[in-house]
């Protein structure tokens, strides 16, 4: 009997199902599985047992209680056999990181990239780094099944495209095709690989490997030499008709303020990028500070927000940055009547662009559908 491609993409999609719920709340038995999936317990049946040969998943011993009768067995997503590569490539250089599907870092590698550095080179460096991360993998039988990349720029996601990286310098780049023809020829050719801003994959790596359920929206503000903000709403990534969402490092908080890398004046980049901090005196820092909480409250106003996440080397400057920015926050909120919405510091540190960036990867690997339908919209 010949299957069609809707029997199949229905078939992904309850597969993927399994994974994304196990991930939420581990320890579900098959039964469980197929009551709130509202599958047949011989559809769950069957896809688990695909699912644990593939590495997806694993089934754990109960342990005995003592009680009458057979207990469930209960279900894990397998931290230990399929693995998700993700590379940052930055003004300061490459970071790759190898994970597990839950998000435990296995291997990470940096390079220092030259200013001057051109795409070409750049991104034949990234493919090697990527390629050092997987030899280093040491556990048998593991295998990559995706690779994500965060730019620090804005990203065509379904063409792996970059419309520009101001403070790399680039323009009109195919990033995506670049780098898989870098790796054609290599035990990573096959692995699938996906391309998007840097802030909105570590805004996926808080969805994906967070400790705890994610609120929404969720917004991840990436601050460091440019300042960009990765949203997502009801489990989908926001990036707007081109690829341009959440470019807030150009929104203009000072009329007639310094010139930033876009070429206008103003701009949150100008004010509280790094540049703007670095040498800078106390009172510098605190009034970059007031800046960056004008910017989260017009976050909080354009979004309503249920948190805010900060990440970035610019968050470094601690308390003396920080306390100004949430304190002005706390000001605007409290002037219009309304709660601030929660603030907290990304959980990856400097990792948080590279994990997300394998974040990426299980994300669009886990979600067919909306898969499936941005590759269709760029047709």
């Amino acid at each position: 009997m010949q299957v069609t491609a809707d029997q199949h993409l229905l078939k992904d999609l309850n597969r993927m199902a399994i994974v994304r719920q196990l991930s939420a709340w581990p320890g579900q038995s098959r039964a469980g599985l197929a009551e709130v999936l509202q599958l047949t317990k011989s559809t769950v049946s069957g896809l688990v047992k695909e699912l644990i040969a593939e590495g997806w998943l694993l089934e754990r011993e109960v342990v005995a209680t003592g009680e009458l009768g057979r207990r469930p067995t209960p279900l894990f997503v397998d931290p230990g056999r399929l693995v998700l590569l993700g590379a940052e490539l930055s003004a300061d250089g490459v970071s790759v990181v190898a994970t597990s599907l839950t998000g435990d870092v296995l291997a990470r590698a940096r390079s220092p990239l030259e200013a001057d550095l051109a795409p070409e080179p750049a991104l034949r460096r990234t493919a090697k780094l990527l390629q050092q991360v997987h030899a280093r993998l040491d556990v048998p039988g593991q295998r990559v099944i995706g690779i994500g990349v965060g730019l620090p720029g804005a990203v065509d996601e379904a063409r792996g495209h970059l419309h520009f990286a101001h403070n790399l310098g680039w323009h009109d780049l195919a990033v995506g095709p670049q780098l898989t023809e870098h790796l054609r020829g290599t035990a990573l050719q096959a692995a699938p690989l996906f391309v998007q801003n840097e802030a909105d994959v570590a805004a996926l790596g808080e969805l994906e490997f967070g400790l705890d359920s994610a609120p929404d929206p969720l917004i991840y503000l990436s601050l460091g030499l440019g300042v960009g903000a990765g949203v997502v709403v009801e489990d989908r990534l926001l990036t707007g008709a081109r690829g341009l969402a959440g470019e807030v490092g150009h929104m203009t908080l000072a009329i007639d303020g310094p010139r930033c890398s876009c070429g206008r004046r103003g701009c949150a980049e100008a004010l509280i990028g790094l540049r703007a901090l670095h040498g800078q005196s106390a009172d510098a820092v605190a009034t970059a500070g007031r800046y960056l909480g004008m910017l989260l409250s017009n976050l909080a106003s354009a979004y309503d927000p249920g948190r805010i996440v900060l990440g970035g080397p610019a968050i470094e400057r601690g308390a003396s940055f920080l306390d100004p920015a949430l304190r002005t926050l706390d000001q605007f909120a409290a002037a219009a009547g309304v709660a601030p919405p929660a603030v907290t510091l990304s959980r990856f540190g400097a990792d948080a662009v590279p994990v997300g960036a394998a974040a990426l990867a299980r994300y669009r690997l886990t979600r067919p559908l909306i898969t499936a339908r941005r590759l269709a919209a760029a047709a």
